[in-house]
């Protein structure tokens, strides 16, 4: 869990992704659209890579990709991400978490 937190700590949104993962795009992309630039781990492209993939499966997030963290809180996977966004909460945490200004 260290591991993780420790890539968390600091930064308004963090996103674990694998370079392939089409879905790990998309999260990227609505990111941006809200104009956020999230950190981004490849998991697939990062020493400690299978390390942290470990992680982020023990902490329920299956498949382990992607997996958000906003604000230092674990936010989720794609369907809590696109959950939040559908009841209008994504852009406020976004905010609170100092991701975005508006």
């Amino acid at each position: 869990m260290e591991v993780v937190r420790h890539l968390v700590d600091e930064k308004p949104l963090v996103i674990f992704s694998k370079s392939s993962c089409y879905v790990s795009h998309s999260m990227k992309q609505l990111m941006r659209s809200y104009g956020a630039n999230a950190t981004v781990y490849e998991l697939d492209e990062i020493p400690n890579g299978k390390e942290v993939e470990k992680v982020l499966l023990s902490m329920g997030n299956k498949p382990s990709v992607p997996t958000i963290f906003i604000g230092h809180k674990f936010a989720g996977g794609s369907k809590d991400i696109l959950t939040l966004q559908i009841q209008g909460k994504l852009v406020p945490l976004l905010i609170e978490a100092g991701a975005i200004w508006v």
